[in-house]
Order: structure tokens, then sequence, then C-alpha cells
């Protein structure tokens, strides 16, 4: 007896095997979005919220933390925590510049110690940024 296909029976339809596709790949996205940030660690990756003109930070055995220029960080630019401040009246944190190609002034060299305000700063990067302007420019051919 052959293998005759029943003409009543279908195969899934293949929107739906996508719609199924694209929660699976959104779903770690939304929960990273919808997550509450902690307190400031040494050693946590943020991010500059906008353009800032921050302080430089230098240690010298004469003077601790003398302040030398000031310098401008690129909107998102990555910074390191190094060292947050235990007082609530100083809000300040000190960090470590990661991810500024353009080593020229007036923005902040790699590596460089900047003093930031903890409202200059946000611990997640926009994570539906990306998206919506891959989105704007496929969309806007």
């Amino acid at each position: 007896m052959s293998a005759i296909p029943d003409p009543n029976q279908t195969e899934p339809p293949l929107w739906s095997i996508g719609i199924v596709v694209a929660i699976i790949l959104t779903a770690p996205l939304v929960l990273y979005s919808l997550a509450p940030t902690g307190p400031l660690r040494e050693g946590d990756t943020v991010f500059s919220a906008g353009q800032q003109r921050v302080r430089i930070e230098t240690t010298t055995a004469d003077k601790q933390n003398e302040v030398v220029d000031t310098c401008l960080l690129d909107p998102d630019s990555p910074l390191i925590v190094i060292h947050t401040s235990n007082t609530d009246d100083d809000l300040s944190i000190i960090a470590e510049v990661q991810g500024n190609p353009v080593n020229e002034w007036p923005f902040c060299p790699v590596h460089a110690e900047v003093r930031v305000e903890s409202h200059q700063l946000f611990q997640k990067p926009a994570a539906f940024d990306g998206v919506r302007e891959l989105l704007a420019r496929i969309f806007n051919r």
C-alpha cells in the first residue's frame, strides 16, 4: 500500500512558525529591558547619558585627585566604574573611559579617569534603540 497524501491534511502555516521564532528571539531582549538596574559597583560598565562635559582626574603622590582639565564624553560612551563615593552627599563616580576611538581634544582619551555625576550615567544601553534605528533605515529607503 503506497502512502497517498490526504488532500484534507495541511502543513502548519509558515506565519505561525515565524511568530513562534520571533517570540523566542525577542523574549530575552524584552526581559533584559524590563529588569531593574542595581546599585553601581566598582567594575561595572556604565554609559554616558548624552554628550557630557566631565573632569579628568589624575592621581599623583603629591596631589590626590587633582583636576587637570575637562573633556567631552560622546553619547552612550562606555565607562568602567573605578570608584564610587560612600556618602549620600557626594554622588560623583570616578570611571575609566573605554570606547572613544578619536583621541583629540575636546574628547576624552581612551583609558582616562574621569569624575562624573550619577545623573550623567545610565547602566543599561537602550535595547530597542538599535532595532528602531535599523527599521527606520530599512523603511526610509
